[in-house]
Order: C-alpha cells, then sequence, then structure tokens
C-alpha cells in the first residue's frame, strides 16, 4: 500500500499512527525520540547524505550505542508497571516517508514497538527554490510535536530525546514554552523568523496552539552530544535540560529518578563494551562527570558506586574525583534540586538568539 494511503499528511508533517486514538488518549506518559544521530547512527544534514539514508537497508542502519538496549529496558519497566503491550514511545525523524517500511522493519528487529513516528515530506524539497528547506527542522518538529500534543490527553508527561546537531533543545524547550503560553504571539513569531520557519508553517503553529491545552507536558529533556558540543551551553535552558555524553549517562540519570534499575543500569553497559567497544576507563569518565556537572546526588551515588564496582563496571578503587552533593528538591521520585548555587530547573525566559558555546 501506498504510504499516502497509511498515514496523515498536513504540510510536509507525515504521522504514521500504530495504535487507536484511544490507546493515544489513554496514556499518561509518553516518549518522544529523535530518530537521526539520538536512536539511530544516520545524518540526513546534506543531501548526498539524505540519499543513503533512503537507500540503506533496514538491517544495516546501526544504533547509537546503547540506545537500543535502553529502549528495551525502559519499555520492560513500562510494561512491569502498566501492563500495557505497547509501548508509548513517538519517533520524529527528518527523513522522508518513503523509507517507513524500512524504519518499521528496524524497530521490529529491535523490538520496539511504537505508538507513531512522524517523517518529514523532503523530497518535496528537492528542488532550486527549497533545497535550503532541507536542513532547516525547527518548523517542521514544532509542527510535528504540536500535532501530537493533539492526540494526548490533557495532564499527560512527556520526556524528550534529541542530539545536537539539529537545534532538538531549542525545539524542545520552544515547545514547552508554546504549550506553557510563556511567549507573546508576537515574540514567538520574531523567534521562528529567526530559525527560517517559513509563514505558513508559524500560522499552523499558532492554529494548533489555540487547541492545545495552556500546561507545560515537558518531563525532561535529553540531549545527545553527537557533535561534541559543550555541555554548559546547555545551562542557559534550565536542568532539565540534560546533555549526556553517552547512552550510560542516560541510564544513570533514569536510575536515579526511578525509572530504571541497577540492573537496567548494568544492562545497558554491557551493551556499549560488548558490543561498542567501550572500556571501563570511558565508564568511569562518564559517571565522574555526571558528579562534576552536579547532576547525580549523594542517594544515588551510593548505591550505583557499590553495585558498578561489585560488577567490574568501575575499578575496585574508583572515587569520585569531585564531592558529590546532597539532593535538595526531589518531586516524585525525580531529582530538581542538589545542594550549591545552580540553574533553575526550568529557565522562564530562554535566550534563544545567543549560543554561549
Amino acid at each position: 500500500m501506498d504510504w499516502t494511503q497509511r498515514s496523515q499528511v498536513t504540510d510536509d508533517v507525515v504521522f504514521f499512527r500504530y495504535v487507536t486514538e484511544g490507546v493515544e488518549k489513554n496514556a499518561d506518559e509518553v516518549f518522544v525520540w529523535d530518530l537521526d544521530k539520538t536512536y539511530l547512527d544516520t545524518s540526513i544534514d546534506s543531501l548526498r547524505a539524505l540519499m543513503i539514508t533512503i537507500m540503506e537497508r533496514a538491517l544495516n542502519k546501526r544504533n547509537i550505542p546503547g540506545t537500543k538496549t535502553l529502549l528495551q529496558v525502559i519499555s520492560r519497566r513500562y510494561a512491569d508497571k502498566f501492563g500495557a503491550g505497547r509501548f508509548p514511545i513517538y519517533f520524529i525523524t527528518a527523513s522522508p516517508p518513503q523509507i517507513e517500511e524500512r524504519i518499521a522493519e528496524k524497530f521490529a528487529f529491535d523490538q520496539i514497538r511504537p505508538f507513531g513516528c512522524f517523517y518529514k515530506d523532503n523530497l518535496r524539497n528537492l528542488q532550486p527554490k527549497r533545497f535550503w528547506r532541507l536542513t532547516k527542522q525547527v518548523g517542521y518538529k514544532l509542527q510535528a510535536l504540536l500535532q501530537l500534543r493533539l492526540h494526548l490527553q490533557e495532564n499527560v508527561r512527556q520526556t524528550f530525546w534529541g542530539d545536537d546537531s539539529e537545534s532538538d533543545a531549542i525545539i524542545y524547550n520552544l515547545y514547552s514554552d508554546i504549550c506553557s503560553r510563556r511567549k507573546t504571539p508576537a515574540e514567538l513569531r520574531a523567534l521562528l523568523k529567526y530559525f527560517f520557519v517559513t509563514g505558513e508553517q508559524m500560522d499552523r503553529i499558532l492554529q494548533i496552539q489555540a487547541q492545545i491545552p495552556e500546561n507545560d507536558p515537558v518531563e525532561k529533556i535529553y540531549i545527545n552530544l553527537a557533535v561534541d558540543t559543550d555541555a554548559d551551553y546547555y545551562l542557559k535552558f534550565g536542568r532539565r535540560t540534560l546533555p549526556t555524553e553517552n547512552t550510560f549517562q542516560v541510564a544513570i540519570d533514569l536510575y536515579q529518578d526511578q525509572r530504571l534499575s541497577l540492573e537496567d543500569v548494568y544492562t545497558v553497559a554491557q551493551d556499549m563494551i560488548y558490543n561498542y567497544n567501550y572500556t571501563p576507563e570511558q565508564l568511569s569518565g562518564s559517571f565522574n562527570d555526571l558528579i562534576r556537572r552536579h547532576i547525580l546526588g549523594d542517594s544515588a551515588v551510593e548505591k550505583l558506586l557499590p553495585f558498578l564496582v561489585e560488577k567490574g563496571l568501575l575499578a575496585k578503587d574508583f572515587k569520585p574525583a569531585f564531592a558529590v552533593p546532597k539532593e535538595v528538591t526531589v518531586d516524585g521520585g525525580r531529582v530538581k534540586e542538589l545542594e550549591g548555587h545552580f540553574e533553575p530547573w526550568i529557565q522562564q525566559s530562554v535566550d534563544y538568539l545567543h549560543d554561549y558555546r
């Protein structure tokens, strides 16, 4: 069957739904995962890269180290808690919908059963006057996320994964601002114009904003440092936005927030060691980095450290290279504040127009 008959197409946003609308509305927690350079090691930031992505077979598509295993353990944890058959996750990609069947085959191979997936109708941009739109993703992704918000219940909580190659931190925080109405329509239009969002996309974004609940559904934002951006740059978004060097750091933070178990963290680490040649020294460095950046608190370290040493992931004489702060604010199991003076959890006014990298 042609992809246009299996999807919902709005402008250049193409949505494939794999569950019923009732199942979507019933989910009180939803995960949103960018596909390229966040889940799969693919690139669509040039015409050549886009064509390679289109032609590549499903089984040849490589995962970012540890992501397949991380999603599997999160999915199992969710199923144990709620008894759900499908995991409430959506993927979003700027790849064209013509490859949807191959991506679906890859999901099946990875034993991931998402609720849906968004694609960008990018092949329509393969003409001289539209080439520039191939790599401009802010308007497309914001529109896709807002369309997704229409599908979900009023008080849903969303956790996002992205990377530093496609402005994902900006997109997810703008989405948060749009949902919570932190920006006036005039301020929002000025920002969107700065990020090359077309007039048609702006109108659609403001139209959808008027239809969604006035609240902030964003629980947390993880940003994979795929192109090695300075982690300190992300402080301007607040501590809710967490840049990570690798999937091991994500698993540790999810453990701290009571979303994964110690064994889950070990499972992810094993995958990275045996399938992606990560070393205990690299994992030690990643562990220390979370302490240095005041992300990992004392309670989590007290449990993680002896466990990781026992499993051989950290050296027997390993000691944190930095003082470990104590937790100050824990909300629903989520650690939101540690001892010391730090950036707020959410910045009420993000300076989107200046990069302090």
